[in-house]
């Protein structure tokens, strides 16, 4: 009777566990793929017209900030509520924000990059477009670090940029082909594809700054977080005044409770893809977070091509096909990698105890056999 009862209570564990992770991923991929939707609405639908790209991303910061400031004020009054996702007690110190401005240029430079990219390409073509921060990741850990990397992944790694460039082959030749059926229809953004570039580049930079930096704020991220955006709406304030958006904003006429809802909307879906994304890698591991971050990334291109009408030739979808198995291989290369490492490491540790015990004994006076 007792194996029966500990069978049927390791199954509901078990059952229990598995809606959690399925709840959790689902939950990130509704929010990524919505965010993804939303931002291009703001940034590119001819209904807002609001040519103010970095005002958006700027509010979105601002966004980020209230929250954090929102939730430091519900742990100061009921501690509890916030102490399961680990936010700390705020702090807002001008030592600490020099030593996270250097991080936070970056992370102006990559969420900025990332709007001006969707802005500018279709959600179709999103993912291709940012591809390449796996190539900059081997690059700059190379360059910034010195780490070398293996002969596999850097294959991976050229799989990647080969449907990186076949996908911007197909996508031009699509747009053309679009554009000469429809006179309203534009061709490819050799802008949105730099801006793609770019972001590709500042994602990269921002994840190896991120693991110098964190120190900084006791390892705490969600510290980094209001840090960052804290900087962050100081570097858009001049940027904005120095781009001249200043007149675009003051002279909008599309101010509304529907603008307003959505530019906040936005906002809310930026913190919290953040947090999503540690939930699911708590829930789960790294490897099957990456895992459903591509499968996502194929979910949400199909998505926006039945969403916005599209028609893709055979080898555009063989370019993505491409960018996802370059992407998948690379991740399971990185982790059998870590797993060796971390297996030598072991035997290291074990054989350098067995040596430090023989020293012992023979220091006893004893005589090995």
């Amino acid at each position: 009777m007792g194996s029966i009862s500990d069978r049927d209570n390791y199954n509901r564990s078990l059952r229990a566990k598995y809606v959690e992770i399925t709840f959790v991923v689902a939950l990130y991929w509704f929010i990524s793929i919505s965010m993804v939707f939303i931002n291009k609405y703001i940034l590119s639908d001819k209904s807002v017209n609001f040519e103010a790209p970095l005002f958006i991303t700027f509010y979105q910061c601002f966004c980020t900030l209230v929250i954090c400031l929102l939730l430091n004020y519900i742990g100061i009054i009921c501690p509890s509520w916030t102490q399961w996702i680990g936010f700390p007690r705020l702090h807002c110190r001008p030592a600490v924000m020099r030593k996270v401005f250097p991080l936070s240029v970056v992370f102006v430079g990559m969420i900025t990059m990332n709007n001006l990219c969707l802005k500018y390409v279709g959600v179709a073509f999103y993912f291709v477009v940012r591809s390449l921060t796996t190539v900059f990741n081997v690059i700059l850990t190379y360059a910034v670090l010195g780490e070398k990397t293996s002969s596999q992944a850097i294959l991976c790694c050229a799989v990647i940029i080969i449907g990186f460039f076949m996908g911007v082959d197909q996508e031009s030749k699509s747009k053309a082909q679009e554009a000469a059926l429809d006179d309203t229809a534009s061709t490819l953004s050799i802008s949105g594809v730099v801006f793609g570039i770019l972001a590709s580049f500042f994602v990269s930079l921002n994840s190896i700054l991120t693991k110098k930096i964190l120190p900084a704020v006791d390892g705490n991220v969600w510290m980094l977080t209001f840090y960052n955006n804290i900087n962050g709406l100081i570097l858009f304030t001049f940027l904005i005044a120095g781009t001249g958006e200043v007149p675009v904003i003051a002279n909008y006429e599309g101010y509304g409770t529907k603008f307003w809802a959505l530019m906040t909307l936005s906002g809310v879906f930026a913190i919290c893809i953040g947090f999503v994304t540690g939930l699911q890698i708590k829930v789960t591991s790294p490897l099957t977070h990456n895992i459903s971050g591509t499968a996502k990334a194929c979910v949400q291109t199909v998505l926006a091509v039945i969403w916005f009408k599209e028609i893709k030739s055979v080898m555009w979808w063989i370019s993505n096909m491409l960018v996802i198995f370059g992407s998948a291989a690379y991740t399971r290369v990185k982790q059998l990698e870590m797993c060796a490492k971390h297996d030598l490491e072991r035997c290291e540790t074990r054989e350098d105890g067995r040596e430090i015990l023989l020293t012992s004994v023979k220091a006893d006076g004893d005589v090995e056999s």
